[in-house]
């Protein structure tokens, strides 16, 4: 059962409080920020935590509402147990917007993140609003050999390996030493079976035949020089699928957007919302006390 705590830990960056989810089997920890507007739901990308939407958070409408989580054995949730496939993540976003309680909500998937997203999106959930999918994987996998699934396996088998992973395959113009620590110890924080979920499971899973159900609008994010997901293959593998989904390029980047060029990010997730018809009820209900407000 949730319980409301007196005491708040604050993320002076995007003016957030500390909050745990309850999800089958634990509890995700989550920054929330209170407000206008359909709720950002922020899925981060395998290997990442909800740091890693943290440059776009500061850039968005101070007035937008949003929760970044760390999803189930990654960041702050590297404790809850398994499974950690698809359905079990995309149940956990579920269970995240319904303790929310708004009435309508916008999913917002980077890569890993994205595919959970699309998961979701495809059981057309209430008072889903619309879809943002930053340089997501796509719904069947293209090209995906076990060679190149046994590679993805050890890109995070250590300091080295992530430093290696970011400098040939994640980013195109590299990132501040900063944001590089950052994502060393994101990677090296989770348990083995969070880490080899994705490339063992998730990253073949097809769910191409449900995504076409999808029936909000869909933005997808695809950076210029994307060595994961390229957003010629979004183009071809991604957009036939969603008919309502549009392509949009992020210039100069490669597969870590969110942290390389989260300006360009935020203008284009801020644009979306701003085109989406707006509801009397989107206005935040201040009074109905939701999950656990602590830090982890």
């Amino acid at each position: 059962m949730n319980e409301d705590l007196t005491m708040t830990s604050h993320n002076a960056d995007a003016d957030a409080v500390g909050r745990f989810f309850d999800v089958q089997g634990g509890r995700v920890y989550a920054h929330v920020r209170e407000g206008d507007g359909p709720a950002l739901v922020f899925l981060h990308y395998w290997g990442g935590s909800r740091r890693t939407w943290e440059p776009v958070l500061r850039r968005l409408d101070p007035g937008q509402r949003f929760v970044a989580y760390d999803q189930r054995g990654w960041g702050d949730s590297a404790s809850v147990p398994g499974p950690y496939d698809l359905e079990r993540l995309a149940d956990d976003a579920q269970r995240v917007v319904d303790a929310l309680g708004c009435s309508r909500h916008v999913l917002v998937g980077h890569s890993m993140g994205g595919k959970v997203a699309q998961m979701l999106a495809a059981r057309k959930p209430e008072g889903l609003a619309g879809v943002v999918l930053v340089a997501p994987a796509p719904p069947a996998p293209v090209g995906v050999t076990e060679q190149i699934q046994e590679t993805v396996s050890h890109a995070y088998d250590s300091e080295e390996a992530v430093l290696r992973s970011i400098d040939l395959m994640l980013t195109h113009s590299g990132l501040t030493p900063e944001l590089r620590r950052q994502v060393v110890e994101d990677s090296l924080r989770a348990g083995d079976q969070a880490r080899l979920a994705w490339p063992r499971r998730g990253l073949v899973q097809n769910v191409s035949a449900g995504v076409g159900a999808i029936d909000v609008p869909v933005l997808v994010l695809a950076g210029s020089h994307d060595k994961v997901d390229p957003p010629s293959v979004l183009a071809d593998h991604l957009l036939p699928l969603i008919p309502t989904a549009s392509l949009a390029v992020l210039e100069g980047t490669g597969h870590l957007s969110p942290l390389d060029v989260p300006d360009q990010v935020a203008a284009h997730i801020g644009a979306f919302v701003a085109g989406l018809p707006a509801q009397h009820s989107d206005r935040t209900d201040r009074t109905s006390p939701v999950g656990y407000f602590t830090s982890p």
